[in-house]
Protein backbone atom coordinates (compact mmCIF):
# COMPACT_ATOMS: atom_id res chain seq x y z
CA UNK A 1 0.00 0.00 0.00
CA UNK A 2 1.37 3.22 -0.82
CA UNK A 3 0.86 6.30 0.98
CA UNK A 4 0.65 9.94 -0.26
CA UNK A 5 0.04 13.02 1.00
CA UNK A 6 -2.10 14.17 -2.45
CA UNK A 7 -4.00 12.66 -5.67
CA UNK A 8 -5.19 13.73 -8.70
CA UNK A 9 -6.93 11.60 -11.33
CA UNK A 10 -9.34 12.34 -13.80
CA UNK A 11 -11.31 10.96 -16.91
CA UNK A 12 -12.24 7.68 -15.85
CA UNK A 13 -15.84 7.51 -17.81
CA UNK A 14 -18.11 5.34 -16.10
CA UNK A 15 -20.92 4.33 -17.77
CA UNK A 16 -18.50 4.17 -20.95
CA UNK A 17 -17.43 1.06 -22.75
CA UNK A 18 -13.98 0.88 -22.72
CA UNK A 19 -13.50 2.27 -19.56
CA UNK A 20 -10.60 -0.03 -17.60
CA UNK A 21 -12.86 0.17 -14.07
CA UNK A 22 -10.96 -3.14 -12.91
CA UNK A 23 -7.70 -1.30 -12.87
CA UNK A 24 -8.95 2.00 -11.50
CA UNK A 25 -10.05 -0.23 -8.82
CA UNK A 26 -6.69 -1.93 -7.93
CA UNK A 27 -5.39 1.53 -8.25
CA UNK A 28 -7.85 2.69 -5.70
CA UNK A 29 -7.27 -0.31 -3.17
CA UNK A 30 -3.67 0.10 -3.69
CA UNK A 31 -2.95 3.76 -2.74
CA UNK A 32 -3.71 5.90 -0.09
CA UNK A 33 -4.23 9.99 -0.26
CA UNK A 34 -4.70 12.61 2.13
CA UNK A 35 -6.60 14.77 -0.19
CA UNK A 36 -7.88 13.35 -3.57
CA UNK A 37 -8.64 14.91 -6.43
CA UNK A 38 -11.63 13.94 -9.21
CA UNK A 39 -10.40 16.02 -11.75
CA UNK A 40 -13.45 15.45 -14.24
CA UNK A 41 -15.15 13.65 -16.28
CA UNK A 42 -15.92 10.67 -13.56
CA UNK A 43 -19.34 9.85 -15.11
CA UNK A 44 -19.48 9.89 -19.05
CA UNK A 45 -23.20 10.90 -18.61
CA UNK A 46 -23.23 12.11 -22.18
CA UNK A 47 -22.43 8.03 -23.25
CA UNK A 48 -25.30 7.26 -20.52
CA UNK A 49 -27.35 9.07 -22.67
CA UNK A 50 -26.92 7.22 -25.68
CA UNK A 51 -27.49 4.17 -23.92
CA UNK A 52 -26.87 2.59 -20.11
CA UNK A 53 -24.31 0.77 -19.15
CA UNK A 54 -23.24 0.44 -15.66
CA UNK A 55 -21.45 -2.87 -14.96
CA UNK A 56 -20.82 -3.79 -11.43
CA UNK A 57 -16.92 -2.46 -11.38
CA UNK A 58 -18.29 1.02 -12.31
CA UNK A 59 -20.50 0.91 -9.29
CA UNK A 60 -17.37 -0.84 -7.37
CA UNK A 61 -15.18 2.34 -8.37
CA UNK A 62 -18.14 4.69 -7.13
CA UNK A 63 -18.82 2.90 -3.66
CA UNK A 64 -14.46 2.25 -3.05
CA UNK A 65 -14.34 6.48 -3.20
CA UNK A 66 -16.94 6.76 -1.44
CA UNK A 67 -15.31 4.91 1.40
CA UNK A 68 -11.87 6.62 1.50
CA UNK A 69 -13.70 9.63 2.13
CA UNK A 70 -15.59 8.07 5.41
CA UNK A 71 -11.84 6.59 6.33
CA UNK A 72 -10.62 10.39 6.30
CA UNK A 73 -9.77 10.98 2.43
CA UNK A 74 -10.88 14.71 1.46
CA UNK A 75 -12.46 14.31 -1.32
CA UNK A 76 -12.34 17.46 -3.99
CA UNK A 77 -14.58 17.18 -7.08
CA UNK A 78 -14.14 19.21 -10.16
CA UNK A 79 -16.68 18.12 -12.76
CA UNK A 80 -15.49 18.01 -16.35
CA UNK A 81 -17.77 18.53 -19.74
CA UNK A 82 -19.02 14.60 -19.83
CA UNK A 83 -20.24 14.69 -16.32
CA UNK A 84 -21.12 18.73 -16.15
CA UNK A 85 -24.30 18.16 -14.53
CA UNK A 86 -23.14 17.97 -11.28
CA UNK A 87 -21.83 21.55 -11.45
CA UNK A 88 -25.29 22.97 -10.87
CA UNK A 89 -25.00 21.13 -7.54
CA UNK A 90 -21.47 22.56 -6.09
CA UNK A 91 -21.16 22.40 -2.10
CA UNK A 92 -19.87 19.50 0.27
CA UNK A 93 -21.50 16.62 0.91
CA UNK A 94 -20.10 14.99 3.53
CA UNK A 95 -16.11 14.09 2.51
CA UNK A 96 -16.79 15.21 -1.00
CA UNK A 97 -16.49 18.72 -2.22
CA UNK A 98 -18.07 19.98 -5.22
CA UNK A 99 -16.50 22.68 -7.23
CA UNK A 100 -15.45 24.42 -10.03
CA UNK A 101 -11.69 24.54 -9.50
CA UNK A 102 -8.73 24.27 -6.85
CA UNK A 103 -6.11 26.06 -5.58
CA UNK A 104 -3.85 23.30 -3.85
CA UNK A 105 -1.04 24.44 -1.93
CA UNK A 106 2.06 21.53 -1.86
CA UNK A 107 3.41 20.94 1.08
CA UNK A 108 6.65 23.23 0.11
CA UNK A 109 4.09 26.10 -0.10
CA UNK A 110 3.56 25.81 -4.36
CA UNK A 111 -0.08 26.99 -5.62
CA UNK A 112 -0.96 24.32 -7.61
CA UNK A 113 -4.24 25.36 -10.04
CA UNK A 114 -6.48 22.09 -10.40
CA UNK A 115 -9.18 22.53 -13.17
CA UNK A 116 -10.30 20.06 -15.80
CA UNK A 117 -9.54 21.94 -19.23
CA UNK A 118 -12.26 21.76 -21.40
CA UNK A 119 -13.08 25.47 -20.60
CA UNK A 120 -9.91 25.98 -22.60
CA UNK A 121 -10.88 23.48 -25.42
CA UNK A 122 -12.26 25.75 -28.05
CA UNK A 123 -13.75 22.61 -29.93
CA UNK A 124 -15.87 22.02 -27.02
CA UNK A 125 -16.42 25.62 -26.31
CA UNK A 126 -17.28 26.89 -29.56
CA UNK A 127 -18.13 23.84 -31.97
CA UNK A 128 -20.63 21.70 -30.30
CA UNK A 129 -21.69 19.62 -33.07
CA UNK A 130 -18.09 18.91 -34.13
CA UNK A 131 -17.01 18.10 -30.40
CA UNK A 132 -20.19 15.42 -30.33
CA UNK A 133 -18.26 13.88 -33.67
CA UNK A 134 -15.16 13.71 -32.21
CA UNK A 135 -16.70 11.82 -29.51
CA UNK A 136 -18.25 9.27 -31.87
CA UNK A 137 -15.17 8.84 -33.66
CA UNK A 138 -13.44 8.40 -30.35
CA UNK A 139 -15.74 5.35 -29.12
CA UNK A 140 -15.25 3.93 -32.55
CA UNK A 141 -11.39 3.58 -31.95
CA UNK A 142 -12.27 2.69 -28.29
CA UNK A 143 -14.24 -0.40 -29.81
CA UNK A 144 -11.43 -1.17 -31.98
CA UNK A 145 -9.22 -1.22 -28.70
CA UNK A 146 -11.32 -3.83 -27.22
CA UNK A 147 -10.96 -6.28 -30.52
CA UNK A 148 -7.41 -5.95 -30.68
CA UNK A 149 -6.78 -6.52 -26.99
CA UNK A 150 -9.21 -9.82 -27.03
CA UNK A 151 -6.53 -11.28 -29.80
CA UNK A 152 -3.61 -9.78 -27.34
CA UNK A 153 -4.75 -11.36 -24.89
CA UNK A 154 -5.15 -14.78 -26.37
CA UNK A 155 -1.67 -14.81 -27.69
CA UNK A 156 -0.61 -14.04 -23.93
CA UNK A 157 0.38 -10.34 -24.54
CA UNK A 158 0.75 -6.87 -22.61
CA UNK A 159 -2.81 -4.79 -23.31
CA UNK A 160 -2.19 -1.83 -26.05
CA UNK A 161 -4.26 1.28 -26.99
CA UNK A 162 -4.85 1.55 -30.99
CA UNK A 163 -6.81 5.03 -29.63
CA UNK A 164 -3.91 5.75 -28.26
CA UNK A 165 -1.38 4.83 -31.21
CA UNK A 166 -3.70 6.79 -34.09
CA UNK A 167 -4.25 9.33 -31.75
CA UNK A 168 -0.28 10.27 -31.35
CA UNK A 169 0.50 9.85 -34.84
CA UNK A 170 -2.29 12.36 -36.43
CA UNK A 171 -0.53 15.49 -36.81
CA UNK A 172 -3.37 17.73 -36.11
CA UNK A 173 -4.40 16.11 -33.19
CA UNK A 174 -0.41 16.91 -31.66
CA UNK A 175 -1.05 20.27 -32.51
CA UNK A 176 -3.94 20.62 -31.04
CA UNK A 177 -2.65 19.31 -27.97
CA UNK A 178 0.59 21.39 -27.71
CA UNK A 179 -2.39 24.52 -28.39
CA UNK A 180 -4.03 23.07 -25.38
CA UNK A 181 -1.15 22.94 -23.24
CA UNK A 182 0.03 26.58 -24.19
CA UNK A 183 -3.70 28.03 -23.44
CA UNK A 184 -3.65 25.79 -19.92
CA UNK A 185 -0.63 27.60 -19.03
CA UNK A 186 -1.93 30.84 -20.20
CA UNK A 187 -4.78 30.47 -17.94
CA UNK A 188 -3.05 29.74 -15.26
CA UNK A 189 -0.83 32.55 -15.16
CA UNK A 190 -3.52 34.62 -14.00
CA UNK A 191 -4.08 32.96 -10.79
CA UNK A 192 -0.02 33.56 -9.37
CA UNK A 193 0.21 29.87 -9.50
CA UNK A 194 3.59 28.07 -9.87
CA UNK A 195 1.66 24.85 -11.15
CA UNK A 196 -1.59 23.94 -12.86
CA UNK A 197 -3.01 20.30 -13.06
CA UNK A 198 -5.80 19.39 -15.62
CA UNK A 199 -7.02 16.29 -17.54
CA UNK A 200 -9.41 16.36 -20.45
CA UNK A 201 -7.33 15.43 -23.57
CA UNK A 202 -6.63 12.21 -22.32
CA UNK A 203 -2.67 12.71 -22.74
CA UNK A 204 -0.56 12.36 -19.40
CA UNK A 205 2.09 14.82 -19.21
CA UNK A 206 4.87 16.51 -16.61
CA UNK A 207 6.51 19.63 -18.01
CA UNK A 208 7.85 22.61 -17.68
CA UNK A 209 5.89 25.57 -20.36
CA UNK A 210 7.69 29.14 -19.28
CA UNK A 211 7.55 29.41 -15.44
CA UNK A 212 4.71 27.08 -14.83
CA UNK A 213 4.91 23.38 -14.58
CA UNK A 214 1.92 21.82 -16.39
CA UNK A 215 0.82 18.30 -15.44
CA UNK A 216 -1.91 16.31 -17.26
CA UNK A 217 -3.52 13.67 -14.90
CA UNK A 218 -4.27 11.36 -18.36
CA UNK A 219 -7.26 9.09 -18.20
CA UNK A 220 -8.35 5.59 -17.21
CA UNK A 221 -9.19 4.33 -20.93
CA UNK A 222 -5.85 4.53 -22.02
CA UNK A 223 -3.32 5.32 -19.94
CA UNK A 224 -4.09 4.38 -16.73
CA UNK A 225 -2.65 7.39 -14.80
CA UNK A 226 -2.74 9.32 -12.14
CA UNK A 227 -0.36 12.35 -10.43
CA UNK A 228 1.12 12.08 -7.11
CA UNK A 229 2.02 14.81 -4.02
CA UNK A 230 4.73 12.91 -1.76
CA UNK A 231 5.38 13.79 1.75
CA UNK A 232 8.40 16.08 0.64
CA UNK A 233 6.10 17.77 -1.78
CA UNK A 234 7.36 16.52 -5.02
CA UNK A 235 4.68 15.58 -7.94
CA UNK A 236 5.09 12.64 -9.81
CA UNK A 237 3.34 10.76 -12.63
CA UNK A 238 2.38 6.94 -11.98
CA UNK A 239 1.19 5.00 -14.70
CA UNK A 240 -1.12 1.44 -13.44
CA UNK A 241 0.38 -1.70 -14.69
CA UNK A 242 -0.85 -3.27 -17.57
CA UNK A 243 -1.61 -0.01 -18.70
CA UNK A 244 0.95 0.00 -21.41
CA UNK A 245 3.79 -2.83 -22.72
CA UNK A 246 6.62 -3.33 -20.43
CA UNK A 247 5.07 -1.52 -17.39
CA UNK A 248 6.02 -2.19 -13.82
CA UNK A 249 3.54 -2.23 -11.19
CA UNK A 250 3.62 1.51 -10.90
CA UNK A 251 6.11 3.72 -13.43
CA UNK A 252 6.75 6.73 -11.76
CA UNK A 253 7.81 9.89 -13.73
CA UNK A 254 9.52 12.94 -11.95
CA UNK A 255 8.24 16.39 -12.73
CA UNK A 256 10.18 17.68 -15.29
CA UNK A 257 10.78 14.44 -17.21
CA UNK A 258 9.15 15.51 -20.37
Amino acid sequence: MAHWRTGWISDFHLGMKGTRAGMLLDFLRENEFERLYLVGDIIDVLALRRGIFWPQEHNDVIQKLLRKGRKGTEIIYIPGNHDGLVAGYLGTYGSVTLQKHAIHTTVDGKRILVFHGHELDTVVQNLGWLGHAGDLGYTVLLRGNGVVNLARRLLGLEPWSLSAYVKGRVRNVAKFISNFEEAVVRYAQDYDVEGVVCGHIHTATVRKIGAIEYYNTGDWIESCTALVETFEGTINLIRHAGSREGAGDLDREPAGAR
